[in-house]
């Protein structure tokens, strides 16, 4: 049974935006199949990528357009980045209006972590 938990972006992170993110509970997550397993360690394949997830679990909290301030890309180049790790099942985004508030997948996490150990 999982459980959704809304953790609240930090006054000096942006307005009081939030993502529900899992917290997984029971047993331990399986193994994703291989092409999932590849598509994550391909999202993980650019340092910006690395950096933003980094960024994500050092926060954890949400974080909305300030990611780019965290790094030295132009908004689109994050954007593009933020696309690649969700659509990979890394991260995941609410939009709330004109912005999106991101945070790391903790489901999505937790299966990276058991398919490396299982390799």
């Amino acid at each position: 049974m999982a459980v959704s938990s809304k953790i609240a972006v930090t006054p000096d992170s942006g307005p009081d935006v939030c993502c529900e993110i899992p917290i997984p509970s029971g047993p331990a997550p399986s193994c994703p199949n291989d092409a999932t397993l590849a598509a994550m360690a391909k999202a993980l394949g650019h340092p910006a990528r690395v950096r933003i997830l980094k960024i994500l679990l050092e926060r954890k909290s949400c974080v909305t357009g300030e990611m780019v301030a965290e790094l030295p890309l132009a908004q689109s180049t994050v954007s593009e980045h933020l696309r690649v790790l969700r659509e990979a099942g890394l991260i995941q985004g609410e939009i709330e209006g004109p912005r999106t508030s991101y945070c790391v997948s903790a489901v999505g996490l937790a299966q990276l972590k058991a398919g490396i150990a299982a390799l």
